[in-house]
Parts: structure tokens; C-alpha cells; sequence
């Protein structure tokens, strides 16, 4: 079955819902590796319930739902999906806990050819505590390799968000942990491919990956760090998502800034390889 562009368009997601509270947060910034200077105040606001902060990021991972796009029906091959871009945008900012609504929609569907793919755009409103507006609005983008040229438009993917052409103005290193992946996927992305040597092993992997989604609030973690911002000042952000990372690996972020906007992208220094590009982040 090949993706039909107006079913897809069209295609009903189901409504999430979520109650959270002080410890998923605190395992959220646990996962993100907070807590390697466990005496840190800038640390601990994210990891101690008394003063405890929400870190902006973690709306990624809040009622997130069933993997929609695993359905036969909507006529993608799941097994060559890949996670392509991110981004976030905090209306207000997060609270520490409640009930969240995440509805989500497919926003757009491009054909970028045979042989080349296609690219499925959605979009993830959270509603928090029935509050009548989004308090966070998502977009995601997922590189759909094996369905090109189902006859969809053919149009051209957004432009990324372009990187300085002049040296980063810092950089920061951090070394993830090797059971990252372990305590990540408590924050809800319970896919085997990040625990199970054997899946990771049948996709392809040496060993069980890093989930994106903690690469992306890795990176930021050591871009608003590496700029010397307040994590309270994040209004929005995003990144494009280029390679798996292991557990255990270095990350290392470098950053331009240039007034209310950080531009990041991020290394694996074991292996000289980009794990994430055309980041950034919008200050409030």
C-alpha cells in the first residue's frame, strides 16, 4: 500500500493524555545527564523537587501518544522511517506537573520523488489543565525513505535553519552516560531499538542507540550551558537530526550567538561525525 496524499493529509490522529508530575521532570533531567555535579545549583533546580524547574525541552516527550504512523493504513513503510527535524515552542512556560491534552495533526505530506522519499510534516498542540490555549506547540518531521513518488506534490522540503559561516563562539563537550538510553526511555519512548541488543542488532546497530529525542535536549542542555543562558529564558528551539548516537559517546555542541538567537550543532567526537545540525534556540 503507497501513501494516497489526501488520506494521509487528512488522517485522524488519536488524542493523548498525560498526567505528570515533579519526578517524571527530574527523571526527564536524569536522562538529559544533570546531575554529573550533583552539587551544581544550575543542576539541581532541574533534579530536587524543592524550587524544582521544568527544562524546556521536555515538552518533546509529554503526551506523545501511540506511533500513529506505524498504522498500515496510512500507507508508510515504518521500518524505514527515520526521525528527520524537531522543534518546540513554549507559549508559557512549563509547569512541573498536570494533565496534558497533546493533539496532534499531520500538517503537510511531501513527495520528494521516486527513489527519494518523503517527508510527513505534523504538528502536536499540549494543552495543560484545560486551559482553553497550547501552553507548548510541536513540530516534527519524519523522512519517510522508502515512499517517494506516490504522485503527492512534489515541492521542495523547508530550508533549515542556517549555521554562521564564522567560528562558533564557544563549544561544550559532554560525555552522555553509557545507560542514557536505560533511563531516557522512562520519559516514554519505550522503543526495543534503544534497549534490546538483538532489534539493534536486526536494524543494523553495533548495540542499542541513543533516542534522538535525548540528543536534541542533550545538545541544548550544552548549548544554553556553552552561552552562559538561563534554561527559564528558552522560548523555542529546533535542530535536524543526522546521525545515531551510542550511549557512552561525546557530545560536543558549538554555538553562535547573536542576540535573542543561539545557533547550534552538535558532534560525536569518537567519531567525527555529526549527530545534529542546523540547531537553535529563540530567547524570550
Amino acid at each position: 500500500m503507497a501513501i494516497e496524499y489526501t488520506h494521509l493529509k487528512g488522517w485522524q490522529i488519536p488524542q493523548a493524555t498525560q498526567s505528570y508530575g515533579h519526578k517524571d521532570c527530574i527523571l526527564y533531567a536524569l536522562g538529559l545527564g544533570f546531575g554529573n555535579e550533583p552539587a551544581n545549583p544550575a543542576q539541581l533546580r532541574f533534579l530536587y523537587e524543592r524550587g524544582l524547574q521544568a527544562f524546556p525541552s521536555m515538552a518533546v516527550v509529554l503526551a506523545t501518544g501511540v506511533s500513529w504512523a506505524a498504522d498500515p493504513g496510512t500507507g508508510i513503510d515504518y521500518t524505514r522511517v527515520l526521525h528527520a527535524e524537531q522543534s518546540f515552542e513554549l507559549h508559557r512556560p512549563l509547569p512541573t506537573q498536570g494533565e496534558v491534552v497533546g493533539r496532534t495533526s499531520v500538517a503537510e505530506v511531501i513527495d520528494k520523488g521516486a527513489g527519494r522519499g518523503a517527508i510527513v510534516m505534523t504538528q502536536r498542540d499540549l494543552y495543560i489543565d484545560g486551559q482553553a490555549t497550547p501552553t507548548a506547540t510541536l513540530r516534527s518531521s519524519l523522512f519517510c525513505r522508502a515512499d517517494g513518488g506516490f504522485g503527492g506534490p512534489v515541492t521542495e522540503s523547508p530550508k533549515p535553519h542556517p549555521v554562521p559561516e564564522r567560528a562558533a563562539d564557544s563549544r561544550l563537550a559532554i560525555k552522555t552516560l553509557r545507560q542514557a538510553a536505560l533511563i531516557y526511555r522512562l520519559s516514554g519512548d519505550v522503543n526495543p531499538l534503544h534497549c534490546d541488543p538483538g532489534v539493534a542488532a536486526s536494524a543494523g546497530f553495533r548495540e542499542p542507540i541513543l533516542h534522538g529525542l535525548c540528543t536534541f535536549g542533550t545538545a541544548i542542555r550544552s548549548a544554553l550551558e556553552a552561552a552562559g543562558v538561563d534554561p527559564a529564558d528558552v522560548k523555542a528551539g529546533g535542530a535536524r537530526f543526522t546521525s545515531p548516537v551510542y550511549p557512552g559517546e561525546t557530545l560536543q555542541t558549538e554555538i553562535w550567538r547573536d542576540g535573542a538567537l543561539i545557533t547550534f550543532r552538535t558532534s560525536i567526537l569518537e567519531r567525527d561525525k555529526l549527530a545534529l545540525n542546523n540547531g537553535w534556540l529563540r530567547l524570550r
